[in-house]
């Protein structure tokens, strides 16, 4: 089996911090941020107990195509990949809230429809939907970024009055999250997908505001299948998703929802390295290219290296 990068350890030439996410780790310096996407994987906000190899190839390369692609729509924080695992950018002030921008009534949303609620973060839901019916234009749903758990839902009008944002920053927030989604939607369909609903996160640096983190990965959005939707629903049948959703629902079967006193269910080699294999089918998918291996014989010795060459120049 493949090896994979759990977590780093280094230590860098004006290095000025360190945060430890669930997936990534975080080196900080004055003016960039050294984003190192680990091969960590999480689901109901825990980090489970091995490493996919290639997982973080996978999402960073995704990230950082489609981060190019909508580059001319709004400006990001990326200045350099010098690695298939590793993004360096510039270092943001986040704005507390994550835009959640939803094209169909699926996940929480459906969820929270299926209580009789029509009504989520003050947007209406139209009456008469099944779950992952289309909406008729796409709903904007915050929440508010939890240090720790679960992230919150919030009304546009919360984070107003509680100035989280100021209302100049936020409908800027709005702007561009309708715009990023339109364009993922449209390069999603030239691949046979559909982006059903996604997060942007926003950041600010010498008053400007930037987009920061990953797009349109399997990790922040939810993908169906275009082949086959229409018929699905007009059956009743659940959607083909392109997310990690498998992995959810194999927790699920073995007993597992990151409620109190639930146990981590052991993973096999056969499905770490499965889960592997249907990451790269992932990227495969939702780029149209095929996957290139990067080495794992020294994956530390790798990253590093090409950490320093980039501090270096």
């Amino acid at each position: 089996m493949s090896k994979a990068i759990k977590e780093t350890h280094f230590s860098f030439p004006g290095q000025k911090g360190f945060y430890k996410g669930k997936v990534r780790d975080v080196y900080m310096f004055d003016k960039e941020l050294v984003v190192i996407a680990s091969d960590r994987i999480s689901a109901f906000d825990v980090v489970l107990p091995r490493a996919i190899p290639y997982k973080g190839q996978v999402l960073n390369q995704i990230a950082a195509g489609f981060l190019k692609a909508t580059a001319d729509l709004v400006p990001n924080w990326v200045t350099a990949t010098p690695d298939p695992s590793v993004t360096i950018g510039k270092r943001c002030e986040p704005f507390k809230v994550e835009m959640v921008i939803r094209g169909y009534l699926a996940g929480h949303a459906a969820r929270e429809y299926a209580l009789g609620k029509r009504i989520i973060c003050s947007v209406p839901m139209p009456e008469g939907l099944k779950e992952n019916d289309e909406f008729p234009t796409p709903i904007i749903t915050p929440t508010t970024k939890a240090s720790e758990g679960h992230d919150e839902d919030i009304s546009r009008e919360a984070i107003l009055a509680k100035a989280i944002v100021s209302e100049e920053d936020y409908l800027v927030l709005e702007k561009y999250t309708r715009a990023l989604f339109q364009r993922g939607q449209a390069m999603a369909k030239e691949k046979g997908l559909i982006l059903v609903d996604t997060k942007y996160e926003f950041g600010k640096a010498d008053g400007k505001i930037y987009l920061i983190d990953e797009i349109h990965t399997p990790d922040s959005s939810r993908y169906f299948y275009a082949e086959g939707y229409e018929e699905n629903q007009k059956q009743g049948l659940a959607q083909k998703q392109l997310s990690k959703e498998f992995v959810r629902q194999w927790l699920i079967a073995n007993g597992f929802q990151g409620k109190e006193g639930q146990s981590l269910p052991e993973m096999s080699d056969e499905l770490v390295e499965n889960i592997s294999d249907r990451y790269i089918e992932l990227f495969e998918k939702i780029t149209g290219t095929a996957f290139v291996h990067a080495e794992t014989a020294d994956i530390a010795k790798r990253i590093e290296k090409s950490i320093l060459d980039y501090l270096s120049n």
